[in-house]
């Protein structure tokens, strides 16, 4: 039988008037301890975007959502955050934040395969 792991998700937003509570599902950040395994996913479609006439251009929010990616991952270039252990990392990306990128308080789930599981939320939650 199959180990499991425990993992816990977040979806990453772009939230273009913060005061307005409005929202596009952006990417997905995924992380699973035990394993010390975590995955970032970002797809910025400029259409769904645009229908909310944010401040920012696309390039702007990819800008911003490549630390995302960076510190979720660990990448050497996303700076001091992206050195910690990967459960810290998870944290500091999904603490609750009042700005343009943002994510959903964070899910758990339960597999036998991280990165299928992955690509099933990705696919459900941001495409």
């Amino acid at each position: 039988m199959p180990e499991k792991h425990l993992y816990e998700y977040a979806v990453i937003r772009y939230v273009p008037r913060v005061e307005r509570e409005e929202f596009v599902n952006v990417g997905l950040v995924m992380m699973c301890k035990r394993r010390r395994w975590a995955r970032v996913e970002l797809l910025v479609d400029p259409v769904k975007i645009g229908v909310f006439g944010g401040a920012l251009t696309i390039d702007e929010i990819e800008h911003q959502l490549s630390a995302y990616k960076l510190i979720g991952e660990g990448h050497p270039s996303g700076g001091p955050m992206a050195a910690l252990p990967v459960e810290e990392r998870f944290r500091w990306l999904t603490a609750v934040k009042s700005c343009c990128i943002a994510t959903s308080r964070p899910h758990p789930g339960l597999t036998d395969d991280l990165d299928a599981a992955f690509c099933r939320l990705f696919t459900e939650l941001v495409l």
